[in-house]
């Protein structure tokens, strides 16, 4: 090599050191600034950073979250750790640590209600992810803090060794008749499903009408949307008015006498899911809450349940819904259980 070769190749050499020197050391992203992030490589820095975080906590009401969850280990290699509770247990485990600074939990699965209840103590933080644009637009929230992920529609269901198809109600008002009697069905604790059916129906003539159906045929009250489908299946309440739709679903296809009944109006619920805001994993809870609201649609609706993304087949797309107002379930709680338990009482 001559020596201007030389020369150019030192300089170079120089020049690239000066520039690597002079570029300052990119500081990492702040938890709001990868939940925010929207560049085109989103995945690829969520994904890098997750895998240097190593694992992820989520907080769940959903038993079958834990198919979404095995699904995305095996996608990502990201170790899930999970504590499900009630929905009113995983809200008071939140508010409780969040009050004693001590950050475990990154993601929160949990009724629409009780979400909207970890908005208003601020806990949570908006995630921009690209696949929002793919849900239905009631599922998300004008805070934006938490997305509804599946739709809990309030259904009634029914023994068909005890119920006969030509004998099922088109309308609440045809379960006056007497023939009735005996044979009905409630969650105990669908407060929510039993104000805004009241509501939709024209108050006071709603509030009327089912007060009167439990007079006139008494009605079961049982704790649980699973037992009381369970009991459906089983012949000893021949006609639920309110589990969820995937419940009767779910048992239909293990051979059990059931079917579900949609009576207008609809009811329903938002399953949400949200992003902590003092997340200790953010990368892997934003890859996390991609992986819910785009793959894990698909995975929901596989177990029967009602996905929120268009991008995936509804057994409800054609039924008119009317959505509990979770904001408005936590303002009027105590007269809405109140309504429910005059009507029990009957």
């Amino acid at each position: 090599m001559n020596r201007f070769a030389l020369k150019l190749v030192v300089s170079a050499m120089l020049f690239g050191s000066q520039a690597m020197a002079a570029e300052p050391n990119k500081a990492p992203l702040t938890l709001q600034e990868i939940a925010s992030y929207q560049g085109a490589d989103r995945q690829e820095r969520l994904l890098e950073g997750a895998k240097k975080e190593g694992e992820l906590m989520v907080y769940h009401a959903y038993p079958q979250l834990a198919n979404v969850m095995t699904a995305f280990t095996k996608k990502y290699g990201i170790k899930v750790s999970a504590w499900r509770s009630g929905s009113e247990g995983i809200l008071q485990r939140m508010g409780s640590e969040a009050k004693a600074k001590k950050y475990t939990v990154d993601i929160v699965q949990n009724n629409a209600p009780e979400n909207e209840a970890a908005h208003r103590e601020k806990l949570l933080q908006e995630v921009r992810s690209p696949y929002l644009k793919d849900l239905l637009p009631a599922a998300i929230p004008a805070h934006k803090e938490w997305v509804g992920i599946t739709l809990d529609v309030y259904s009634a269901a029914y023994n068909t060794s005890k119920v006969k198809k030509e004998e099922l109600p088109k309308s609440y008002r045809d379960l006056l008749d007497p023939k009735w009697k005996g044979r009905l069905g409630i969650e105990a604790e669908d407060f929510g499903w039993f104000a805004t059916l009241v509501e939709t129906l024209g108050e006071p003539q709603g509030s009327k009408l089912m007060n009167d159906i439990a007079a006139t045929n008494s009605v079961s009250v049982r704790k649980g949307h699973s037992l009381l489908t369970s009991l459906v299946a089983s012949g000893e309440v021949p006609l639920a008015l309110s589990v969820y739709s995937w419940n009767p679903e779910q048992l239909k296809a293990k051979g059990a006498p059931i079917e579900g009944l949609l009576i207008d109006p609809v009811v329903a619920q938002f399953s949400t899911v949200a992003m902590l805001k003092n997340a200790p994993h953010p990368n892997a809870a934003a890859l996390f809450y991609d992986f819910v609201i785009n793959e894990g649609q698909q995975i929901f609706s596989d177990m029967r349940f009602v996905p929120t993304s268009k991008k995936v087949a509804s057994p409800i797309a054609d039924v008119a819904i009317k959505f509990i107002d979770p904001a408005k379930a936590l303002d009027m709680q105590e007269k809405w259980v109140k309504m429910y338990s005059v009507m029990q009482a009957r």
